[in-house]
């Protein structure tokens, strides 16, 4: 694992949101996004989020029709804001998501989202392409 001894505090909320499959609205470079968290892992030794994004604001306006390019990577000490979504808001997500191999914008998985639970145990460092790429 990283050497990193403090963790962002958007961590505890992405981490119980990820693993309750509860949705969350987060502030990220100035646009509120709701997201589903879906994968927590370290990328250049910060950690990052890979979201399904439901709801909110985006760079282009709009939330693309494409259910398959809703997926965020979101830098953790970059989230200015978060809050647990509304409990009646859904889980979503989308089918090209593989919890093996959630995102390739990572270098180290420490959690990911399987179909009914959290997997806390991936395989670290994984050296692959993902079939979830994040957009804007």
């Amino acid at each position: 694992m990283t050497a990193m001894t403090v963790l962002p505090s958007a961590w505890t909320s992405l981490d119980v949101a990820l693993r309750a499959h509860r949705p969350v609205w987060v502030s990220y470079h100035g646009r509120r996004r709701l997201i589903c968290p879906h994968a927590l892992g370290w990328k250049n030794h910060r950690l990052m989020v890979l979201g399904y994004q439901t709801g909110g604001d985006t760079s282009t306006g709009h939330l693309d029709p494409d259910l398959k390019k809703r997926w965020r990577c979101l830098y953790l000490d970059q989230i200015d804001h978060i809050a647990y979504a509304d409990p009646a808001s859904r889980w979503a997500s989308a089918d090209n998501y593989d919890p093996g191999r959630p995102f390739s914008a990572i270098d180290e998985l420490l959690i990911a989202a399987t179909a009914d639970r959290a997997d806390p145990s991936p395989q670290p460092k994984f050296a692959r392409t993902g079939h979830a790429t994040c957009g804007t």
